[in-house]
């Protein structure tokens, strides 16, 4: 992933933590009892949808909702270290690391996001066992971040590809012929929710609270590979290859994107066809937009290094653009759904601004 303010964050840059995060969290998450739902419930401003329960849902919905149970679990994980750090000061998240923001602004702010995520978590996994499905335990996470700076450009991104998703799982519950459509007002209100959360983020860099008019759109195999890069490997006690979505190769952008024009340099762990592949980005609620891949692949250790044409003035959104290396040179891919069906590496996360 590469970022336009100079921070590239990649697996190999260790968090910097003031003391190894694990479930359960003292107020019991992930199974809280009544006492301790209704502590969450209090921080988060609000209650868990008491909205009926679909009985039954078909095998698409579950795993969507497995996807989404998921990233939630790992966002109250990402939130609840981002806090701890803050309150004890920890070296990049003390009062200069967060000035000139107001302290105790911000940790209220960042206590109620952890609420409100664990009930976005606790929503999910409600929705599949009323279907009679198991609940999901959490992994280990490891996000690479090393200061407050670093830890709000990363909750803008992730929460861009939420954003990108969520409508997306909306038009499957709303299609299936499932149970899962009385779920779409409930994600629709995630969705504004989010959406809030991410105004905040972008507020606190000194950024527009709303990027750009429509949001980027994605795909939830897009959203379960860019989930991976924060969970340590293995460690999940349902193993993530039983969830029926594919992962993709990483795609690494090397060069710093700029909200122009430009050449942008890739790597890649493995081989890159400039006669039979190409990019595509997705940004903005537009037509995938698809450019050859420059035939100057070149090797430099174990990565594979090429480049592409980013036609950011071809109508692409401030905000985030997902990047992703296809088969095939010609013809339109008509929708994110489309173009993850012919991916090979992705998603190339770009937030230019």
């Amino acid at each position: 992933m590469y970022f336009t303010s100079f921070l590239v964050l990649s697996a190999s840059v260790a968090a910097v933590v003031g003391a190894p995060f694990t479930f359960p969290t003292a107020d019991g998450f992930p199974r809280p009892n009544r006492t301790q739902l209704a502590q969450i419930q209090q921080g988060a401003g609000g209650t868990l949808s008491n909205a009926f329960l679909p009985a039954s849902l078909k095998s698409a919905a579950i795993t969507i909702l497995e996807l989404l149970t998921n990233n939630e679990i790992s966002e109250v994980a990402f939130f609840t270290e981002l806090l701890t750090n803050i309150t004890t000061n920890v070296p990049g998240y003390d009062a200069a690391a967060t000035a000139p923001l107001d302290r105790d602004y911000l940790i209220k702010a960042i206590s109620a996001i952890v609420n409100q995520e664990k009930l976005h978590a606790l929503g999910a996994e409600g929705i599949l066992a009323g279907a009679g499905q198991p609940f999901i335990e959490p992994c280990q996470y490891d996000f690479p971040v090393s200061n407050f700076k670093e830890a709000i450009l990363l909750a803008q991104t992730f929460t861009d590809i939420a954003l990108g998703t969520l409508p997306q799982v909306q038009v499957l519950f709303a299609t299936d012929g499932g149970g899962g459509i009385r779920n779409v007002p409930l994600l629709g209100s995630i969705l504004a929710q989010e959406g809030q959360q991410d105004g905040f983020f972008r507020s606190v860099q000194q950024k527009t609270p709303s990027a750009a008019p429509y949001l980027t759109g994605g795909s939830a195999s897009f959203a379960f590979t860019a989930l991976q890069a924060y969970i340590v490997p293995g460690s999940c006690p349902k193993p993530l290859s039983t969830i029926n979505l594919p992962t993709f190769k990483s795609l690494n952008i090397v060069n710093k994107p700029m909200a122009k024009n430009m050449t942008l340099e890739y790597s890649v762990d493995g081989k890159v066809s400039c006669k039979d592949q190409s990019v595509v980005y997705l940004s903005g609620q537009n037509r995938p937009v698809r450019v050859p891949i420059h035939c100057n692949v070149t090797t430099r250790g174990e990565s594979l290094e090429f480049t592409a044409d980013f036609p950011f003035q071809a109508g692409f959104a401030n905000g985030l653009t997902i990047a992703a290396v296809v088969n095939g040179t010609t013809g339109p891919l008509l929708d994110p759904n489309a173009v993850a069906e012919v991916t090979v590496y992705a998603p190339g996360l770009i937030e230019v601004n």
